[in-house]
């Protein structure tokens, strides 16, 4: 190569001319740019060689200058459509002549610059360029533009990002919705951070980030990792800083389908025709309807009357939503698919729309309603004496709360003696299922609530109220439970195996109340579903069946179907086995609507004592989880909540101590407690 060619070649992709100055051993050369640099090439470097002249690296800008006027990219579209027929090749010399009628240097290396640059009309074959076919420029075309599409998309994402980060209202688009809710579903992995106890790091390993999360996040300059994901959701206001990561990431539908919620309308507005025609008119009985303040579907009330022949007959009526739906229709497949009602402190996630769930389907004070009623006569013990189940309609008298109820049994309110009635049959009937091997295991109960981000802990207390309807909802699922056996009805039964409590000496040896109570109800097995009757170790009962909550369980929902139509004189909708193959898929759902509950639960209780970092809490030692590395499990007796600590002294079961929260972070499940000594204590309170 002589001294003074002009050559191209490239630096980290870009173009770049040079003159060729001296060799550089047997088979390179320096060549020197426009600017005066030295570069060593070897001939594989070399991209383009202009010739016919010799230049200086001063040349370089004027050369450059000539070529400008030759750099039209549209140019090679006409010298396409004259080449693509016959397929020719073409040099950049050859091209410089199709396009400008000459060949010299700087139209040459126009030629050369557009050709090597273009994407689309031609390829390169050797120091030749080959025409695309027409279905080849087309496709390229289409790519092209989808590309161009895709770029301008993406920046218009970047523009509506900026906006959101600084707080400004968006209209997020559909393609932006699918790029978020990538990052929801990457982001909620978060969960398995407490369900199968990952760390972030372990976790980001483990699960790497789909192609579309990844471009989004390498697009924002974030770490594409499921912190990474959940905290850019969280800062564009697209979830909450506590959102409910357990939910997203279960199966758990959160809203109704239009199809599901027309045909709720559609009952509302015209009731289908009651299949009962014959329901026993008990709208003449007090009934009385006992929830908590903010219940919303309201399934049973309570009532008593005296017998002409002086016995006493106790009543519990069940809300009737079979009233407006039936096997396999729109509304019971929804429901079933959703197991139950969902319970979560910030709200519940009905399993009925709630038009229907807290309207017609409700025991609504003042309003003639449809239920399912059981009558129970009681002997003195408090065993079942005889009992009636009918498809009734009654009027609820009054809506009381629990509170309500303690108040009338204490101050002994003489115009309701149906309540204090109830009560004392109540007391007889739990004393005859204590004689019958009943266990009563005495825990304290958080009930968490969150309202505009305002967290509150209550304890659910074992008042007389509760005691009394839990002893009625206990005697109407065992009357339903004898019916089904009697009739030899496939019911949802439910049983749990008699456990295997500690020798009495243990369990004496134990301090007593909460910690003895905890020691049994490590004992207590789990209790199961059969379509058979079973006993009910834990109730006390022969046989049993949940029947009380058809607006909220699915599983009653069931009973209800199967009891009803035997009361109507008609065949069972669902064979034993159909039966079976339902309830083995609603246990499977209503499992992961335990976990979800129960892990949301902790998230806020953990949360809360975040909140609370100087609180001192007394605390009770319940039961040892690992005692040689003293890790225990501690009862916050004021908030009813039950989590682990590490004690750095020993200590006894039963023994109470006074403890801060040292670390409470729920998102990554980690609690941690130091003991707080008597007079540091006494110095917080002053």
């Amino acid at each position: 190569m002589e001294k003074g060619t002009l050559v191209e070649f490239r630096v980290q992709g870009d173009r770049r001319l040079g003159v060729v100055d001296r060799p550089d051993g047997k088979t390179r050369w320096f060549v020197v740019d426009e600017r005066g640099q030295s570069h060593s090439l070897a001939p594989r470097q070399i991209t383009y060689t202009v010739n016919g002249n010799t230049y200086k690296p001063s040349d370089i800008d004027r050369f450059l200058e000539e070529v400008k006027p030759y750099l039209d990219p549209s140019s090679l579209e006409v010298a396409w459509e004259l080449l693509v027929e016959d397929g020719e090749t073409v040099t950049p010399s050859q091209m410089a002549n199709l396009l400008f009628s000459e060949s010299n240097s700087a139209p040459s290396y126009a030629a050369h610059c557009l050709l090597s640059d273009d994407k689309l009309y031609f390829k390169q074959k050797g120091d030749a360029y080959e025409p695309r076919t027409a279905a080849q420029v087309a496709e390229r075309k289409h790519q092209i533009e989808v590309e161009a599409l895709k770029a301008r998309g993406q920046q218009e994402f970047l523009t509506r990002v900026e906006q959101a980060l600084q707080g400004e209202a968006v209209e997020w688009q559909r393609h932006d919705r699918q790029r978020l809710e990538g990052l929801e579903k990457y982001g909620t992995l978060l969960a398995d951070i407490v369900k199968v106890g990952l760390n972030y790091d372990s976790l980001a390993r483990a699960y790497p980030p789909p192609a579309l999360v990844l471009e989004t996040m390498n697009m924002l300059g974030r770490p594409a990792t499921p912190q990474g994901a959940f905290q850019l959701l969280v800062d564009l206001g697209w979830w909450s800083a506590t959102e409910n990561l357990f939910l997203r990431r279960s199966s758990i539908p959160v809203q109704f389908p239009s199809k599901v919620l027309e045909v709720a309308q559609q009952r509302l507005d015209f009731p289908p025709t009651d299949l009962d025609t014959n329901r026993l008119d008990l709208t003449h009985l007090k009934v009385y309807t006992v929830d908590d303040e903010s219940t919303t579907e309201i399934d049973d009330g309570l009532s008593w009357e005296k017998l002409p022949d002086s016995r006493e007959r106790l009543w519990v009526h069940i809300a009737d939503p079979t009233r407006y739906l039936a096997p396999e229709d729109d509304l019971d497949l929804e429901a079933r698919k959703r197991g139950s009602t969902v319970y979560l402190p910030t709200g519940m996630i009905p399993m009925f729309p709630e038009i229907l769930a807290t309207g017609p389907m409700s025991l609504v004070q003042g309003r003639v309603c449809c239920a399912l009623s059981f009558g129970v006569v009681l002997d003195e013990t408090g065993a079942v004496e005889d009992f009636t189940i009918h498809p009734s309609l009654i009027k609820p008298t009054y809506r009381l709360t629990y509170e309500d109820v303690d108040e009338m049994l204490e101050l002994g309110v003489q115009a309701e003696p149906e309540i204090a009635a109830i009560a004392t049959w109540a007391t007889k009937r739990k004393s005859w299922r204590y004689n019958q091997g009943a266990i009563s295991i005495n825990m304290p109960e958080a009930m968490i609530k969150v309202k505009n981000d305002d967290i509150s802990i209550d304890i659910l207390d074992d008042s007389r109220s509760r005691q009394l309807v839990a002893e009625m909802m206990i005697l109407a699922g065992e009357v339903a439970a004898r019916y089904g056996q009697v009739h030899n009805i496939p019911l949802p039964f439910r049983g749990q195996p008699q456990p295997e409590l500690p020798p009495e000496d243990e369990l004496l040896r134990l301090p007593a109340g909460f910690v003895r109570a905890c020691a049994m109800r490590r004992c207590m097995p789990k209790s199961e579903m059969s379509i058979t009757p079973v006993r009910h170790a834990g109730l006390g009962l022969d046989t049993y069946t949940q029947a009380t909550s058809p607006i909220r369980r699915y599983s009653d929902l069931l009973t209800h179907f199967q009891l009803k139509a035997h009361l109507r004189g008609e065949v069972p909708p669902f064979t034993a086995e159909e039966l079976k193959e339902v309830m083995m898929t609603v246990t499977s759902t209503t499992q992961e609507l335990t976990m979800v509950e129960r892990q949301t639960n902790r998230y806020w209780a953990l949360e809360y004592l975040r909140r609370h970092p100087e609180e001192i809490w007394q605390v009770t030692v319940l039961m040892w989880l690992r005692e040689d590395s003293n890790l225990a499990l501690i009862l916050l007796e004021d908030l009813g909540l039950q989590l682990p600590m590490v004690f750095k002294r020993s200590v006894r079961l039963g023994e109470q101590v006074l403890v801060k929260v040292s670390i409470s972070d729920p998102q990554k499940d980690v609690i941690q407690f130091q003991e707080i000594i008597y007079q540091e204590a006494q110095t917080a309170a002053n």
